[in-house]
């Protein structure tokens, strides 16, 4: 350590470059903090292209291993001073470690077509909370999903905070993103698989649907849901039997109850 180079200056190349990741200003890269997304990544296909540390990342056991694991696979490694690592970090309480690579590919429905043969899918139109989006992908693969589909307008599935709340799933998970509605719905048509989403004046509660059939569930944004237009396209409807006066959950968690309600009638859960 004693004998590495450490950047003090805000205005280096790679720590400008790194800030620009961070807020999406350069796309075909993502930014990655923290020891545990630093370690999913590094055990994923990721393309890791740089790696920054803060200081005292060299103290820290977990941190070292990390840092010894990124060198063996050759990643370019650049220590930063503590005032210069939080120029860059997007956390309150930074642990010191960033990655950068490249964004994976998620342009094409082709990257779906691994999933099971009795496929179970989460198809997230419109989410525009970035902590959502993150915690629906996380909940799918715990429920054991085999991709999401991501429409056009629902948040950046690889910003920092939809990262942090997906916690590896978005590296593994098979995502397509940025289709149209239409086009996402006539894939599904096409391929057998029954699309449903959550309709407060459906008959069938949500235990009440065969999810032991190829089937994707439909989650609208958080403030509007799916429009009478859009419930009308898809090929089943649903409702979570709740207590008045309450009539809406949040979005990740209604995501939650339906898919482990599958995830029993599949027995895809232990």
């Amino acid at each position: 350590m004693s004998e590495t180079a450490i950047i003090i200056s805000r205005d280096n190349a790679l720590v400008k470059s790194a800030r620009a990741v961070r807020d999406g200003r350069i796309r075909e890269l993502i930014f990655i903090e923290g020891l545990r997304l630093c370690e999913e990544a590094i055990n994923s296909s990721l393309a890791i292209q740089d790696v920054i540390c803060a200081e005292k990342i060299a103290s820290d056991e977990r941190g070292r291993r990390l840092l010894n694991a990124f060198q063996e696979r050759g990643k370019s490694i650049t220590f930063v001073s503590e005032f210069v690592f939080a120029s860059i970090s997007d956390t309150k309480a930074p642990q010191g470690l960033v990655a950068l690579a490249l964004r994976p590919d998620t342009n094409t429905s082709a990257l779906l077509e691994k999933a099971v043969e009795t496929p179970l899918l989460i198809i997230m139109h419109r989410i525009n909370n970035s902590s959502n989006a993150g915690a629906i992908l996380r909940t799918a693969e715990a429920a054991g999903a085999g991709g999401a589909i991501l429409t056009e307008g629902t948040a950046d599935i690889f910003s920092p905070k939809a990262l942090r709340g997906a916690m590896g799933s978005s590296f593994r998970l098979p995502l397509w993103a940025n289709a149209s509605f239409q086009e996402v719905l006539a894939w599904c048509k096409h391929n057998g698989i029954s699309t449903i989403c959550a309709d407060l004046r459906a008959a069938s509660a949500h235990n009440e649907i065969d999810w032991t059939r190829p089937s994707a569930l439909i989650v609208g944004a958080e403030a509007t849901g799916l429009s009478i237009e859009e419930i009308a396209l898809a090929d089943k409807t649903l409702r979570i039997p709740m207590r008045p006066p309450v009539e809406s959950l949040n979005v990740a968690v209604a995501t939650a109850i339906v898919l482990y309600e599958a995830a029993r009638q599949r027995k895809a859960v232990s």
